[in-house]
């Protein structure tokens, strides 16, 4: 049987899988506007009462520690920037609410048309990240730089990075001692770069 594509069928899919099934779905939006998009998505939802097909909309983020001049500061940033999920069930009414919802510029599949749905691997994967308790940091030093200690024991003292631990926030540094080089281990609040 061949199947012809009409302006009320937006997405075209086979005989065999045409039934309506639940899946995830990123959605392409406008870089920056991931929020606005989801928010402008709910109220659509709402407004059209079309709870029963679409479920949950996420914008996919991290918390992030950052270390900038001896100061912690906790940021959350989006994994994947430019793309919201969608928890929905794909069918010719849910795909034109998501589709026409502003600064959205289509899903993602082979084409706009055809939506793929994320696998189970895919959605796990990225919920978890985003349900960490504890945020990552990120620390603006590197192995090799000269840096200066400014609080402890060793304050006022000069060494080396020779080691980074991103995810505790601490840095092994090699600062001369009793005539050789001794490694440190601080704290990258303890630091300053020179």
């Amino acid at each position: 049987m061949e199947q012809i594509k009409t302006k009320k069928q937006p997405f075209a899919k086979s005989e065999k899988s045409r039934k309506e099934e639940r899946g995830w779905y990123a959605v392409h939006t406008y870089s920056g506007y991931e929020d606005a998009v989801a928010r402008y998505l709910k109220q659509r939802v709402d407004s059209l009462e079309m709870h029963d097909k679409i479920f949950n909309i996420i914008v996919p983020k991290e918390k992030n520690i950052k270390i900038k001049n001896g100061k912690r500061k906790e940021t959350e940033e989006k994994i994947y920037p430019g793309y919201v999920l969608v928890d929905m069930v794909m069918s010719d009414d849910s795909w034109y609410v998501v589709r026409n919802t502003p600064r959205v510029t289509g899903f993602v599949g082979a084409n706009s048309t055809e939506p793929a749905p994320l696998s189970k691997d895919e959605v796990d994967s990225l919920l978890s990240r985003m349900g960490g308790k504890t945020p990552k940091i990120q620390i603006e030093f590197s192995v090799g730089e000269i840096v200066k200690i400014t609080d402890g024991p060793f304050k006022d003292s000069e060494g080396k990075i020779s080691e980074v631990d991103s995810e505790h926030g601490k840095l092994k540094v090699m600062i001369p001692l009793f005539g050789r080089e001794t490694a440190v281990e601080l704290d990258s609040l303890q630091v300053k770069k020179i």
